[in-house]
């Protein structure tokens, strides 16, 4: 935990208020835990899709 609040200190976030650093974590943490989420759907289903390309 201590590196996480060094990085977060150092970076240009460090200055905000703690609203804003909340804010901004909570952005950045639900777009990562959406990507692997659809990572993981792909994974499973990614065989089973039928893709198709054209107009």
């Amino acid at each position: 935990m201590d590196v996480i609040n060094e990085i977060i200190q150092e970076s240009p976030i460090g200055q905000w208020t703690l609203a804003y650093k909340s804010a901004v974590l909570l952005l950045f943490s639900s777009i990562v835990i959406t990507l692997f989420c659809m990572l993981i759907l792909l994974l499973i289903y990614g065989p089973y899709m039928t893709i198709q390309y054209g107009y």
